[in-house]
């Protein structure tokens, strides 16, 4: 197949406050934004793929468990502590764990979606 753009939605429940995260904090450029009766929405890029932020979805007071998320943003950097270091100074609560095949870091959107940044360095070795 042939695919012109591949995307996810993301269904929120603290819309604003993810928005914020995903654009703000995380630093994902923004595409557009759509508000009109009946459809808000905000579109990043997440890397060459969209990331639609839409309302709908419903929170959780922390980390999401896996079975109610069992998807994962995962964003990979050339420094995870550096990143990690970054988002801490952001107010993110963030996780560094380091592995015999690479680092990551674990940590949630305003919503308890789970999120991860994961070192370039080994990836797919």
């Amino acid at each position: 197949m042939d695919f012109s753009k591949a995307g996810v939605i993301l269904n929120t429940e603290n819309y604003q406050a993810c928005v914020r995260f995903y654009g703000e904090v995380l630093e994902l450029p923004l595409l557009y934004e759509i508000d009109r009766p009946g459809e808000q929405l905000t579109c990043f890029d997440m890397g060459g793929v969209y990331l639609m932020v839409e309302t709908g979805g419903e929170a959780h007071p922390s980390v999401k468990p896996l079975d109610r998320c069992p998807t994962k943003f995962r964003f990979n950097v050339a420094d995870v502590d550096a990143v990690s270091a970054r988002l801490r100074g952001k107010g993110v609560a963030i996780e560094v764990l380091h592995h015999d095949w690479g680092t990551t870091a674990e940590f949630a959107d305003p919503d308890g979606n789970r999120c991860a940044l994961r070192s370039d360095a080994g990836f797919g070795e």
